[in-house]
């Protein structure tokens, strides 16, 4: 009860604002010491903790964070989106809905190259939605295209959170070869989980794409009313080609075999600083802010990850693991059963955690119980990935919400902003749905590809 006690104080003090790792090291701690006190908790575990942080901090597959995200803060200060979108609406032309399938998909070439949703969200906000209103799109549509598709990152490689959830997850699967008495450990690869993800990303954006243009039917005013011209498609090819071309150099290094997930993290910083400068928007103030930005994010991340080592191990030391088990094994409904449950808790812990808490708090807790019940590790993560996207748009507090009420006209209420994300909730839930249905869709291509 005390394991239950700790994980429920953790997600009340994350309700009131409270630092994320802070928060999971301090609570842990805490109970820690009371447990000890009491004779109820091993000092073993506490002890063991200086091992466990050092192995984050000698884990090579995390190296790949800071650089992916350099990547992005750096194509997101060149206004690499500003002249994709630009181009893309002056392309659509006429097209009934044209500026609304422009936000999708230059929001998934910024998924792909930058990989971060507030940034994301915040200049598709600036630069697409007085356009999509001044072109009589309803405040609820534009809005909710823009969130939608700023949280791409989340599932679209690479992905920052497929790189922490294929750490999480290869500890996870370890966690379950030792309780199963076999000891093979295997670091699952940040690869596979990729690959895997394109399938689901790209019937996201269809899903999108397919509801602004049913939407925009009924309304048919709803155009963009730029004109096609020779000059700008060539535009549009100065501007798409060299993101193009980064992605696909990342992606195929990876995916190839020619390069780690750190390597080609590297490389793809390293070609985001050249597409920087050619563009001549990177001053020496934006490189700063750029690499400033970067060391701010990756130190949040890691202290996060240093935190939620310190909770998980006081978890397990009060029974935690062997609790949820149980009560995993008593479900109807065998791993499915459990599969739905955890989904569930992930959908509803959404509503008012972080992405980033929900993967390290509950992940690693599941994740091993999981496993034992013979699930495939790239699908579930993939699974998981998916759900996690949704803490972005579930009212009240995602986080895309907030992003895009920040630079929204005062004008635009915020029921509208959360009724817009309403439908694309549905689809991503959909799209869960047959990746439940249909597990080829995800570990498919990993297996011609990677297999």
């Amino acid at each position: 009860m005390i394991a239950i006690y700790l994980f429920l104080a953790v997600c009340l003090l994350l309700m009131f604002g409270f630092p994320v790792a802070f928060t999971l090291a301090g609570t842990a701690l805490a109970f820690a010491t009371f447990g000890i006190y009491m004779g109820w908790f091993d000092p073993g575990y506490i002890q063991a903790l200086p091992e466990r942080i050092f192995g984050v901090m000698n884990n090579e597959t995390l190296v790949a964070v800071p650089l992916f995200i350099l990547m992005g803060v750096l194509l997101e200060k060149s206004r690499v989106a500003e002249r994709l979108l630009n181009n893309m609406a002056q392309l659509m032309g006429n097209v009934p809905g044209g500026l609304g399938i422009s936000v999708v998909l230059v929001g998934m070439l910024l998924a792909a190259s930058t990989g971060i949703v507030g940034a994301t969200v915040v200049t598709m906000g600036l630069i697409s939605l007085p356009s999509m209103l001044k072109n009589q799109y309803s405040p609820s549509l534009a809005t909710g295209t823009i969130c939608a598709t700023g949280t791409l990152g989340q599932i679209i490689p690479p992905s920052i959170a497929l790189v922490l959830l294929g750490d999480i997850l290869s500890s996870a699967y370890n966690q379950a070869q030792l309780a199963q008495g076999v000891f093979n450990p295997k670091t699952l690869s940040i690869g596979e989980l990729f690959v895997g993800a394109i399938v689901p990303g790209l019937m996201l954006v269809t899903g999108y794409i397919a509801y602004i243009i049913l939407h925009t039917w009924k309304s048919p005013n709803a155009v963009t009313t730029e004109t096609v011209e020779g000059q700008s498609i060539w535009q549009l090819l100065a501007g798409l080609l060299p993101p193009i071309f980064l992605i696909v150099l990342v992606l195929g290094s990876i995916v190839s075999g020619a390069a780690t997930p750190t390597e080609a993290a590297g490389v793809g910083a390293f070609g985001a600083l050249g597409l920087a400068l050619l563009s001549k928007q990177m001053t020496l103030q934006a490189m700063h802010d750029s690499f400033t930005t970067t060391l701010k994010v990756t130190s949040m991340v890691f202290m996060i990850l240093i935190g939620a080592a310190v909770f998980s191990l006081v978890f397990r030391g009060f029974g935690g693991d062997e609790l949820v088990q149980q009560a995993f094994e008593h479900l109807p409904g065998g791993k499915y059963g459990a599969l739905f449950v955890v989904m569930l808790l992930i959908f509803l812990l959404g509503f008012i955690l972080d992405f980033i808490e929900i993967t390290f708090v509950v992940v690693p807790i599941v994740g091993p119980i999981l496993l034992m019940m013979d699930i495939d590790p790239i699908w579930l993560g993939i699974m998981i990935a998916l759900n996690l996207q949704t803490s972005f748009l579930t009212p009240p507090f995602g986080f895309a919400l907030f992003y895009l009420r920040g630079v929204a006209p005062p004008d635009i209420a915020t029921r509208q902003i959360y009724r817009g994300v309403l439908p694309f909730i549905g689809i991503q839930l959909l799209v869960l749905l047959l990746l439940v249905m249909f597990p080829q869709l995800v570990t498919w291509l990993p297996g011609q590809l990677m297999g």
